[in-house]
């Protein structure tokens, strides 16, 4: 990684420790993070947990990155940090982000979990901020780790005490588990058992959200956030949050976990070629909007479909399951007593119920089930169009 950035790369077991650390060590207790309102419900949390109130940010609704232009100066002015999402590896605008984070004097915050291969301006995403998080569980497919990466050598030593002082002791029947794990979902997926691996992943911790956002659980939030924000007692606090999906987010990790995580990190560059060459074919069909310059290796494509529900449910019976999606966005989901909502809010509404995130590894696959079905494409909105959200809300509009 450090050859990829060019900058120091401390390695955490999972990408949201590593933004914790980083939200910990550059934001003020009680600072407002610039955000994205469509991106896991985790992130929220991890923001929460570091005693930080999220502020959500405007998007463009063609592609879910961050509207700078739609941002009021009134909220730019009030903000500790800004964190980007590069939502399914669609980067963010980061050159810009850096020039006026410079401006106001605060740090830039790349989150870089879906966009490990992705570019903007001819450098890499996570090449821009202060700090950027990349995870291991996506692209590689490790299903643990993720680095944090810096772009000043001098705070390698601080961070890496920060990380060490938060990590779990290695156990043993972890490492057991996740040694098995891949054998288990291929036997699984040879006989078809796919229900009863999701019942054995809702069992294991791995798997935890009945709907696409977990409960919110508003009373049990309000107790949590009024702890004081010591170091790594956020996490404590907002135990119950921040571990969904991913129960070993904080463990050291032991041998078997760091030789696979190096194997398939050997392998990225194969893997980011077919997740580029399944973009490109993607961005060819009638539910994706061109996109200028190179074509980048996203983790999901996100196609524009009028009623994503009924594309859902058609690659459903061809046992295709469409993951990350974030609907509603987080303002939406959260309310006003947890969180700053975006001045616009249509342009994030509108993208999170029509985007439908393909895994560009299976394009072939996703396109003859949306052709079969007649899906209609989507088109976003005017920017006055979308200035607010459907009152209807319905999801075929």
């Amino acid at each position: 990684m450090q050859r990829r950035l060019g900058r120091e790369s401390l390695y955490v077991p999972s990408c949201r420790l590593g933004l914790y650390v980083a939200l910990r060590h550059w934001c003020p207790p009680g600072g407002r993070v610039l955000m994205s309102p469509v991106n896991d419900d985790v992130i929220f949390f991890v923001v929460l947990a570091a005693g930080l109130r999220p502020v959500q940010a405007p998007l463009k609704a063609e592609d879910g990155s961050i509207d700078m232009a739609a941002v009021p100066a009134s909220v730019w002015n009030g903000l500790s940090a800004v964190l980007t999402t590069n939502l399914y590896g669609n980067p963010d605008p980061a050159a810009e982000l850096r020039t006026r984070c410079d401006q106001l004097g605060i740090p830039l915050l790349e989150d870089a979990a879906h966009a490990i291969g992705s570019e903007v301006a001819g450098r890499p995403v996570g090449s821009f901020g202060d700090a950027s998080v990349f995870s291991l569980s996506k692209h590689t497919g490790a299903k643990t780790g993720g680095f944090l990466t810096i772009a000043d050598p001098a705070l390698r030593a601080a961070l890496e005490r920060a990380r060490d002082e938060l990590l779990q002791p290695a156990r043993l029947s972890a490492e057991i588990a996740y040694g098995l794990r891949p054998y288990a979902e291929a036997g699984v997926r040879g006989l078809r058992l796919v229900p009863a691996a999701r019942a054995t992943q809702r069992l294991l911790g791995l798997q935890e959200r009945e709907d696409i956002r977990m409960e919110l659980r508003p009373d049990e939030l309000k107790q949590a956030m009024t702890a004081a924000p010591a170091p790594g007692q956020g996490l404590e606090d907002f135990r119950s949050w921040v571990r969904v999906d991913m129960h070993d987010y904080r463990l050291r990790p032991g041998g078997l976990r760091l030789r696979r995580t190096q194997r398939l990190l050997s392998r990225l560059e194969g893997r980011l070629a077919a997740h580029r060459a399944g973009t490109e074919r993607l961005s060819a069909t009638r539910w994706a909007l061109p996109r200028p310059g190179p074509v980048q290796p996203l983790f999901r494509v996100p196609l524009l479909v009028a009623d994503r529900d009924a594309a859902i449910a058609a690659l459903a019976r061809r046992r295709i399951t469409v993951g990350y999606l974030y609907d509603p966005p987080l303002d939406a989901y959260a309310g006003e007593v947890f969180t700053d909502p975006s001045p616009a809010p249509g342009p994030a509404a509108w993208f999170a119920r029509h985007a439908l995130p393909v895994d560009p590894l299976i394009a072939g696959q996703v396109i003859s089930v949306l052709t079969e079905l007649g899906a209609q494409p989507a088109r976003p909105p005017m920017a006055a169009d979308a200035a607010e959200p459907s009152a209807q809300g319905e999801r075929g509009v």
